[in-house]
């Protein structure tokens, strides 16, 4: 059985941080010692000096999308080129979103997800259920879902695979009854289609900034509002991903007063980016098309103080990549540009430099966002997101002394352009652990992917 004996780092979890070591024995962690405890070493165990550098447990991130048909095209990261850039960054675990087309069941939406996934991949991954077609089959299905291990779903309020609000309502009672838990996308389509055709009749067609002032923050607020009363009537506790604004953030406080159990999720670019961007020359901006958009710096700051605060509980990715001969499908049509960024990789590194570096957040919050609370609010709870004995070795050494580039030369992902681009950043993901095995040592990514499918645990009120 294979030993590494991680030594000297600065171990940290949410709770605290002190300078100890980690004894590994094959996949799991044998020991968490501290300084002044010693243990005697056999001579086939391999030492890792992490001294003045960081020792954190495997980043989680919870909404990915990789190989996912969408907008007339294909994103350009599969699930092999996009866990080998999450595990680059140290991320260990992605749960990506697989998705019941229209015509399809649960279960061959399941099916059609695990297939992807046949060449292999670089990270431990779980995959969530995007249900886009509700019947009485579905219904039933949801059982099936959690009994292969799938025991969180996603439903969009937008795009055309939402569901009406009836719909909804039943899907978050039927989850609630089998253990699960639902994830929503939300922003208001009516409102959204109407705002489009104004600015389509107005000869705005081909202007990218068209993008965020048609789907302006109260398009989000909105929904987010109506999901969480129509949570209250089902007695269901909800997520609300990608969070992006105060307007969005100022609904789940209030469902919070009224006795609601809400988990908020944001992501990096709502972090660093504001919707200036959609104002560059030409077609340049299109690569930050997303949704929901980039808003103002008055929010970015607003969900910085939430996350210190711990009203939002989670920090993923939601990376849907796209080249940029791709984005150009909306050249002339700013609703046909493909919505997404890369960014599974930069995760890390960008939460340490733009929030604990800056004072933004400790980082003991970063590990609670990044690593725990994902463990517990997506089942994973037993294995993922702590630095402890028994759990899984997913480990990242960080060397908060070194920096890091942003550039799209050098990324992992298959995205021609980097949406921070020549930022530097401060802190360097130095070495990666899946289970034990070094799967990443200064930027070197070890050729064979590792990854295995996980089954999650059902959900359970734990943050």
């Amino acid at each position: 059985m294979k030993k590494v004996f991680i030594k000297g780092g600065t171990i940290v979890n949410s709770k605290e941080s002190f300078v100890g070591n980690i004894l590994i024995e094959g996949e799991k962690i044998k020991k968490v010692l501290k300084p002044d405890e010693f243990i005697e070493l056999d001579d086939d165990t391999k030492v890792v000096d992490a001294g003045g550098k960081l020792v954190l447990p495997g980043f989680i991130d919870a909404h990915t999308h990789f190989d996912l048909h969408v907008a007339g095209t294909v994103t350009c990261d599969d699930f092999y080129s996009g866990t080998k850039a999450a595990v680059s960054g140290g991320t260990t675990t992605i749960i990506d979103f697989g998705t019941q087309y229209k015509g399809e069941t649960l279960n061959e939406g399941m099916d059609n997800w695990l297939e992807k996934a046949k060449d292999g991949v670089f990270c431990d991954y779980g995959i969530h259920m995007s249900i886009s077609d509700w019947n009485e089959e579905a219904k039933e299905e949801c059982q099936d879902m959690m009994d292969r291990g799938v025991t969180t779903f996603k439903i969009y309020l937008t795009y055309d695979i939402l569901l009406k609000d009836d719909e909804a309502f039943e899907v978050i009672q039927r989850l609630k009854e089998v253990g699960a838990i639902t994830g929503v996308h939300c922003e208001n389509a009516g409102l959204i289609f109407a705002l489009q055709q104004e600015f389509v009749e107005a000869g705005l067609q081909d202007k990218v900034s068209s993008h965020y002032k048609t789907r302006p923050a109260a398009a989000e607020a909105e929904a987010i509002g109506r999901i969480l009363h129509l949570a209250e009537v089902a007695g269901s506790d909800i997520i609300d991903v990608h969070l992006t604004c105060k307007e969005g953030l100022d609904e789940i406080r209030a469902a919070r007063k009224r006795g609601q159990k809400v988990y908020a999720e944001t992501c990096p670019q709502y972090l660093t980016m504001t919707n200036k961007l959609y104002e560059l020359p030409g077609f340049e901006g299109a690569k930050y098309v997303i949704a929901p958009p980039l808003r103002e710096q008055s929010d970015v700051d607003e969900l910085w103080r939430a996350l210190a605060d711990g009203e939002i509980q989670t920090v993923s990715t939601d990376h849907c990549a796209f080249t940029f001969k791709q984005k150009e499908l909306g050249i002339n049509d700013f609703r046909k540009i493909p919505g997404g960024m890369p960014g599974v990789e930069t995760r890390g590194i960008v939460m340490y430099s733009e929030g604990v570096t800056k004072d933004r957040i400790s980082l003991e919050k970063m590990c609670e966002v990044l690593c725990e609370n994902p463990a517990k609010l997506y089942g994973l709870y037993d294995r993922k997101g702590f630095i402890e004995e028994g759990f899984d070795a997913d480990i990242v050494i960080l060397d908060p002394k070194s920096q890091t580039k942003i550039t799209a030369a050098t990324q992992v992902s298959k995205c021609d352009y980097a949406p921070l681009e020549g930022k530097i950043l401060n802190g360097h993901i130095d070495k990666v652990f899946l289970r034990g095995s070094e799967v990443v040592d200064n930027a070197k990514i070890k050729d064979t992917p590792e990854g295995k499918f996980l089954e999650r645990k059902p959900y359970k009120k734990f943050l």
